[in-house]
């Protein structure tokens, strides 16, 4: 019998659980969980802060999860050291937990700028867990300014939760345009507009120089009085545990395509993580749930004597605020990269394909995300565009772009 354990207990961890169950219903699972909650999904804390949701409907899994899996639940527990010599796990509380396989599932935590004067601002969060989506509840009223430092994923969706539960939005952020890692600038401008319509105020190109109790004194001079401050500027992968006993880390833990670290019976999966992007062929941190769901799964099928890879990650973001929504995948190869464009665009949509040696390489999708399933398939396989109708993926695409072959295959023999 092995005893396998896994550090954190988000969606990696749960894809991690279920595939070692796949390999071995017996042995004992042990998840040193830092939250006091069960696995949930995270980026719907939005959607609870706006009263769209509740924290029972958050959860990724039923509530009797753990225990039909066999797993003990650490909660409230932090892992503080590996001691991969004697295979060990150390916890804050001085616990010593013995492994034959762990996986670590440490996810990612906000990255906060130290800016001159932040420890004289009262009212201050972070919005990446449910605690902090509770305390920032209980911080608000119908008369609250709210500002928000960072427009990107995270800080915008906390602004659209909270668009209608406060007085005013402000959201700032040094680059020129929000959601300056996925989009250029004319689908962030779209984007911007929309938002600026349900009230949201921005301030790009802009940082602040400095913190003066419930004001933000900007680099641009301008001042920006708030009640409540939300810290979104970024966050950074979790990878204090393995680096600290000489495993190999980049901007994430860097693993293989079976989530092999570079230290024997090490697994990791997740946030946490800095694996290949297929469709740049570039390691990158791939910080989104899917991935982290198949890199868990991966993991745990390893860790239990199994057979998986998982070699054609690439970066996704499915968003929407305010009923407009977004898809973004894959690559951006510009014309001097050798890459060409197909585009589509129009008050309120644009889309976006981007080809480079006979592939898709990546897409952006807004206002109409219809069928990006398909877009998204052609990535990961890498399909060549000479194996199917390039004319109708670009206008139409469903199953008729494929060729009669890879219709049978995709529908399971069946035309």
């Amino acid at each position: 019998m092995k005893k396998y354990v896994i550090i954190g207990n988000g969606v990696a961890a749960a894809g991690c659980i279920e595939g070692i169950r796949t390999q071995d219903t017996a042995s004992e699972i042990t998840v040193i969980s830092e939250e006091n909650h069960p696995v949930y999904c995270r980026p719907l804390i939005s959607y609870c802060l706006e009263g769209k949701t509740t924290i029972e409907k958050m959860n990724y899994r039923e509530k009797d999860y753990y225990l039909n899996n066999g797993c003990n639940v650490l909660y409230g527990k932090q892992a503080i050291k590996i001691d991969d010599k004697h295979k060990l796990v150390i916890t804050n509380s001085g616990d010593e937990i013995p492994y034959d396989e762990l996986c670590i599932a440490t996810g990612s935590s906000p990255f906060v700028p130290p800016f001159p004067g932040l420890e004289t601002v009262d009212k201050k969060f972070s919005f990446m867990t449910i605690d902090d989506m509770q305390a920032l509840e209980h911080a608000i009223n119908k008369n609250t300014r709210v500002f928000i430092v960072g427009a990107g994923l995270i800080g915008l969706k906390c602004a659209e939760g909270l668009a209608d539960r406060v007085s005013e939005i402000t959201v700032c952020d040094l680059a020129d345009r929000i959601l300056s890692s996925i989009l250029d600038e004319e689908c962030a401008a779209l984007m911007q507009k929309h938002l600026e319509k349900h009230g949201i105020k921005f301030l790009l190109g802009d940082s602040v120089a400095t913190f003066d109790k419930n004001t933000a004194k900007m680099n641009s001079g301008t001042d920006v009085a708030f009640d409540v401050l939300v810290l979104a500027v970024g966050v950074r992968a979790n990878t204090a545990l393995l680096k600290e006993i000489g495993g190999e880390v980049n901007r994430g833990i860097l693993i293989n395509d079976k989530m092999q670290t570079s230290i024997a019976h090490i697994y990791a999966a997740g946030d946490c993580t800095e694996g290949d992007d297929i469709s740049s062929g570039q390691k990158k941190v791939l910080a989104i749930l899917p991935n982290a769901y198949i890199q868990g799964k991966c993991a745990g099928i390893n860790m239990a004597g199994g057979e998986a890879v998982f070699d054609n990650a690439i970066p996704m973001n499915s968003i929407g605020f305010f009923g407009l929504h977004a898809m973004t995948a894959g690559s951006y190869p510009t014309k001097q990269d050798g890459g060409e464009v197909y585009e589509e665009k129009g008050d309120s949509f644009i889309k976006r394909l981007y080809m480079k040696d006979g592939f898709l390489a990546g897409y952006i999708l807004i206002g109409k995300v219809d069928r990006a399933g398909i877009y998204t398939s052609l990535i990961r396989e890498k399909m060549p565009l000479t194996d199917i109708d390039a004319a109708m993926l670009k206008k139409s695409p469903s199953l008729a772009i494929f060729l009669p072959e890879t219709r049978r295959k995709k529908l399971g023999g069946v035309l």
